[in-house]
């Protein structure tokens, strides 16, 4: 295990998986960290719980729990977690003790006053310490027996106070073992904070050093600053955190009160996307390390310089990536190695040559946004485009046509230049309607940076919203270009199929229509990815129509259908929590779960009965060679039904790609049948 040169904690939520959190606490572990600290996520879960997991699962490393409260908790219920705790991990255990946000209190209609909170909290630490020693305390109520502690005293457990106000810094100087600063602590605040508790200290007897300084820093680390702030906008834990922030911490920060107060009516209706465009960079600045590595190392310094000994790094986007990448962050900070404290001296020489002082900021600032290459540049906005389009989607626009193409060359209609015609102006509707879901699911905030498997593109700020409808614009288009050329050539119902498939690619998620949240988007993905596309396609390129065609389009269209059911079943709560309506959401997952069996097997089924009956040719059943794939998504989604959402995190992908095995082997299938 590495040794560090400087402490260093990982701060953690009480959210999502308890094994993933002890698994990231030991790799905190191997890394050389002092310290996990795990607070409760009120209304998710709580804090105690992942405590006990990484305290009897993860050695060598001390547990904190940060911050507890005596208004939710009772003071003897503390005394009596913590030496349980204690058991498993004995002298590794810190305890914090706060107020908890007033808000969340109010929800779960608490009393709370702040003048009281300081006397509540001290008298707390008191009781605690009280029954650690085996001490008793005096009873709650009148005529009953003292409480008297039935657990052996534990090993010493030190107390951190958590508050911002200056009677909690006087009470972390005067009783605490350390002062716990609150995430999102503008820096200009903290070092007010600070000599604040050194002067309690002094002023109580006790050393001036006495308190040990901890602090969260919430972090988002990304290639570079611009799209690590363009993030953190898009995330509403992040809005609501701005929307709350007190006037004290705004004006030590020279923010705006009223920009706050907008952030907070915009939070409140819900109406992510247009707080996120009122948040200004100075203000994300201001409360999170935003940046690459090197800026987060950066911010974290100025805190140590300012006073904090033990900086306790948390993401903000609480998963295995941006872990990883605040590991990464505290060795870089622990080593003392940072690209723009390197430059900082060159920045200072310059400003001096210049004849100009450097600015008030820390001098890291100077490298204010690290630049990548040209060929960076361009490879990272391909990179963003490909993203938004989505091609491991396409299966669902390029199989209804090549599977019409191939029934035209079996009864020898075929034409390649009608063909390829019909294909290119299916993927480039389908495009516009990849990017158009993507921009209005970013818009009601049903895609979040945390989503599984949403295209991160506009939500880190690859491409602009902008950007994103120049795309669609463009897509839809060439779309109607080709489709003026094959009504030339095929007359009136080439109209018909093109108009119906530019409203229902636009209007998925697009106001006025939006019928992805109406519970309507099964049934007409189902008819214009099946019967309409394989239809439409077979006249396209044969000048006819065929029975046929419709038969074929079932299996087809039902498989296209589970990829979109098996996003929005494992979406289920994103969408809801957007105030969408889809199919999932109104019956239920269990019920949902069921849909998406009957739909893959459904393509299966419906393959089979048309070979039985003679409208396909049985080469057709060359498709089955696909079933390893439907068994992977049978046990997954399986899995996903048992609760295990790992399982279906990709399963639009895996269902794609079983769409995509099923379609094309249905294709050379009939292939085949037309060469004989």
């Amino acid at each position: 295990m590495p040794e560090l040169n400087r402490a260093v904690g990982l701060g953690l939520a009480a959210r999502g998986s308890t094994t993933d959190v002890v698994e990231w606490a030991e790799r905190a572990r191997r890394a050389g960290l002092d310290s996990v600290w795990i607070h409760d996520s009120y209304f998710e879960r709580e804090a105690v719980t992942y405590a006990s997991a990484i305290a009897s699962q993860v050695p060598d490393i001390r547990v904190a729990m940060g911050a507890l409260n005596p208004f939710t908790r009772h003071p003897v219920l503390i005394a009596m977690t913590v030496s349980s705790i204690d058991e498993m991990a004995p002298g590794r255990v810190i305890l914090g003790l706060g107020s908890a946000l007033p808000l969340r209190l109010a929800q779960m209609g608490i009393p709370y006053e702040p003048k009281d909170a300081v006397a509540r909290i001290g008298a707390a630490i008191d009781t605690i310490r009280a029954l650690w020693s085996g001490e008793r305390v005096p009873p709650g109520a009148e005529g009953v027996p003292p409480v008297e502690p039935m657990f052996p005293p534990v090993h010493h457990v030190p107390i951190y106070v958590a508050g911002y106000r200056t009677p909690m810094l006087v009470l972390a100087g005067r009783k605490g073992d350390g002062y716990l600063a609150r995430p999102l602590e503008s820096l200009p605040s903290f070092e007010k904070m600070v000599p604040k508790i050194r002067r309690a200290s002094a002023e109580a007897g006790r050393p001036e050093d006495a308190v040990h300084i901890a602090g969260y820093l919430f972090s988002l680390v990304d290639d570079t600053r611009r799209e690590a702030l363009n993030r953190a906008k898009r995330e509403p834990f992040v809005i609501y955190m701005m929307a709350i922030q007190t006037d004290v911490a705004l004006r030590r920060a020279g923010l705006d009160l009223e920009l706050r107060d907008r952030v907070f009516q915009l939070w409140r209706s819900e109406d992510y996307h247009a707080a996120a465009g009122l948040i200004p960079d100075d203000m994300l600045d201001a409360f999170i390390l935003c940046g690459t590595r090197d800026d987060v190392a950066e911010r974290v310094w100025q805190y140590r310089e300012a006073g904090m000994q033990l900086p306790i790094l948390q993401p903000v986007v609480q998963n295995e990536d941006q872990v990883d990448e605040l590991l990464a962050v505290v060795a870089q900070y622990a080593s003392g190695t940072s690209a723009e404290r390197d430059l900082a001296p060159a920045a200072i020489d310059a400003a001096n040559a210049s004849g100009h002082s450097p600015p008030a900021t820390h001098v890291g600032a100077a490298v204010d946004v690290q630049r990548l290459s040209a060929a960076g540049r361009i490879r990272r906005r391909l990179g963003a485009y490909y993203e938004i389009i989505r091609p491991f989607s396409f299966t669902a626009s390029t199989v209804p046509v090549a599977t019409a193409g191939a029934l035209a060359a079996i009864n020898n209609v075929f034409s390649w230049s009608l063909f390829v015609g019909a294909l290119l102006g299916s993927v480039l509707l389908h495009i516009g309607t990849n990017v158009t879901n993507e921009i209005y699911d970013v818009r009601q905030g049903v895609d979040k940076i945390t989503s599984p498997r949403a295209s991160h593109a506009l939500l880190k700020g690859r491409l602009t919203e902008r950007e994103a409808f120049v795309l669609a614009f463009f897509a839809f288009l060439a779309a109607t270009g080709i489709g003026a050329w094959l009504f030339v050539e095929r007359g009136w119902p080439v109209i018909a199929l093109g108009v119906t498939g530019l409203l229902a690619g636009w209007g998925y998620t697009a106001p006025p229509l939006q019928y992805k949240f109406r519970a309507l988007g099964l049934p007409l993905v189902f008819a214009l990815f099946g019967p309409l596309t394989v239809i439409g396609a077979y006249y396209v390129v044969a000048g006819t129509f065929a029975w046929a065609a419709f038969w074929v389009s079932i299996p087809v269209g039902l498989l296209v259908t589970a990829i979109l059911h098996g996003n929005e079943w494992r979406d289920i709560s994103e969408d809801a929590r957007s105030g969408g309506v889809t199919f999932s959401i109104k019956v239920g997952r269990k019920i949902a779960h069921a849909g998406y069996l009957w739909l893959v097997v459904g393509a299966y089924i419906a393959l089979g009965l048309s070979v039985l009956f003679k409208e396909l040719p049985v080469q057709s059943l060359l498709a089955l060679l696909s079933l390893p794939l439907l068994v992977r998504v049978i046990r997954d989604s399986e899995l996903g039904a048992q609760g295990q959402q790992r399982a279906i995190a990709k399963i639009d992908i895996e269902t794609a790609q079983l769409h995509a095995a099923f379609g094309f082997l249905l294709v050379l299938g009939l292939g085949i049948a037309a060469t004989q």
